[in-house]
């Protein structure tokens, strides 16, 4: 199978040194993951109550929002999503 290219981002740095850990084989990682104290590990009984839980299916609107909003919005990653989790706070509040 063949792997996909890693992409740089030009997001903020993590503070993780990625170039450290692609040098890493499989067998280093599991490693330094049974060292860990933070890693907890998870068996069948962990999993067996799990659901799968699918999203919403959303629906394209059209709406009109001021230029300059919808300038400001587009500059946020996830914009879109982040508009829908607003209206739905809203919503929330206006339910309860």
């Amino acid at each position: 199978m063949k792997e996909k290219p890693i992409r740089k981002s030009s997001a903020k740095p993590t503070g993780t040194d990625w170039d450290r850990f692609r040098s890493l084989t499989d067998a280093q990682i599991r490693a330094a993951l049974d060292t860990d104290p933070e890693v907890i590990p998870t068996d069948a009984g962990f999993w067996k109550g799990a659901k799968v839980v699918l999203p919403r299916p959303k629906q394209t609107v059209t709406i009109r929002l001021d230029a300059d909003l919808l300038e400001w919005l587009r500059k946020q990653k996830g914009y879109q999503t982040r508009i829908n989790a607003v209206l739905r706070t809203y919503m929330e509040a206006q339910q309860g």
